[in-house]
């Protein structure tokens, strides 16, 4: 096991490049950039997604931090530029790096990442790893209670379906847990505020925020409930389709391991029903829903949270990230970029270790 480990982390070097390789060129086509935000600024507009003219893949956008640059040649390239010094313009392209070549800044990209040296937000004057981690407790607030609560739920209901298949429990369920699904998380937000926020009817939850303002006044159990008080209606929102998926994957895994010939067989020796469903079923089921468990878990914390946090005015992640890619803060996207992704390969490998705990016939060894 200690090999595959070994070999699963060195192949996340080449992996964590080409996500950021892909990214860093896409940039170089898309329009728009930090020194067309601080024009329109200046020229008092706002920042479109055309203000950049030219279109060259080598053009002027940048990416990361300390390591975004492009070609200068005057303010030409510049859309509303024209009429403002252009030593100005290359001043600007300095103090960003875009007076680099393209494989320069993307080479000094990764040398600093590899560091994790993000450098500094290009508008906001803070370091991109200290903005982080301010915005890093909400997401990881509202991506811990979505897991816990949707997986502690949803394990058990699924089994519960499978045993009961077909009966007026599984239908009804199933009723309640399509109609769930169906339901956009913010659109069940917005119902939320609606009944029980202060909207039209019931008044018994805060709009915005994880803590009260006086919160530091507050005892321990205060501080315990003032915090539980303030995440239960995004939290919901969020449960809400992850819990719906979780049920149903677990329901079916276990119906298909159940109609399989070696559970007939541990019944026909005389074991009980639990004992064939957790000591034997159990295991294999399982396995599905780990391997989903990546992709669920990054989605809790990071993606799924963006509609919810603006809703709920929750400064998190998900909200940095969305601001970023509209202010054009290319330091703070692809900082998020690389953290994210290099989360995301550690939590696989991670789940693929897990599988072996549940079921130690799997051998990645032998792969």
């Amino acid at each position: 096991m200690a090999a595959y480990i070994i070999r699963r982390l060195l192949l996340m070097i080449p992996t964590i490049l080409g996500i950021l390789l892909v990214a860093f060129a896409i940039v170089q086509f898309a329009p728009g950039g930090p020194i067309e935000r601080i024009i329109a600024q200046l020229q008092g507009n706002d920042v479109s997604a055309t203000s950049r003219i030219g279109g060259s893949p080598g053009g002027d956008l940048g990416a990361g931090a300390q390591s975004a640059g492009g070609d200068t040649g005057g303010t030409a390239k510049y859309r509303g530029a024209q009429g403002l010094d252009p030593e100005f313009i290359a001043e600007l392209e300095r103090q960003f790096g875009f007076d680099k070549p393209v494989h320069v800044r993307f080479a000094d990209m990764v040398w600093n990442y590899i560091r994790f040296d993000f450098g500094e937000s290009y508008f906001r004057d803070v370091k991109v790893i200290d903005l982080i981690a301010e915005k890093l407790p909400v997401s990881i607030t509202l991506g811990l209670w979505t897991m816990l609560i949707a997986y502690t739920i949803s394990i058990p209901l699924g089994v519960m379906k499978a045993v009961r298949d077909g009966t007026p429990f599984d239908v009804w369920t199933s009723a309640v847990i399509i109609v769930g699904y169906a339901i956009p998380g913010f659109l069940f937000a917005v119902l939320l505020i609606v009944l029980f926020a202060g909207g039209s009817y019931f008044d018994l939850f805060p709009l915005r925020g994880l803590t009260s303002d006086n919160w530091d006044e507050l005892s321990f159990f205060g501080k315990v409930g003032d915090y539980l008080w303030h995440i239960i209606l995004p939290v919901m929102s969020l449960v809400i389709s992850a819990f719906a998926t979780t049920t149903l994957l677990t329901k079916n895994s276990f119906l298909d391991e159940i109609r399989k010939h070696y559970v007939v067989t541990a019944r026909a020796k005389g074991l009980g029903e639990r004992q064939v469903l957790y000591g034997h079923v159990f295991r294999n089921a399982m396995l599905i829903v780990i391997a989903g468990f990546p992709g669920a878990f990054i989605g809790a914390f990071f993606t799924g949270s963006l509609l919810i946090e603006t809703v709920f005015s929750l400064d998190g992640l998900g909200l940095l990230g969305f601001e970023s890619i509209v202010n054009r803060d290319y330091a703070v996207v692809f900082a998020t970029l690389y953290i994210f992704g290099l989360i995301g390969l550690i939590v696989t490998l991670l789940s693929d270790i897990t599988y072996t705990l549940v079921d130690p016939r799997i051998d990645f060894e032998a792969r």
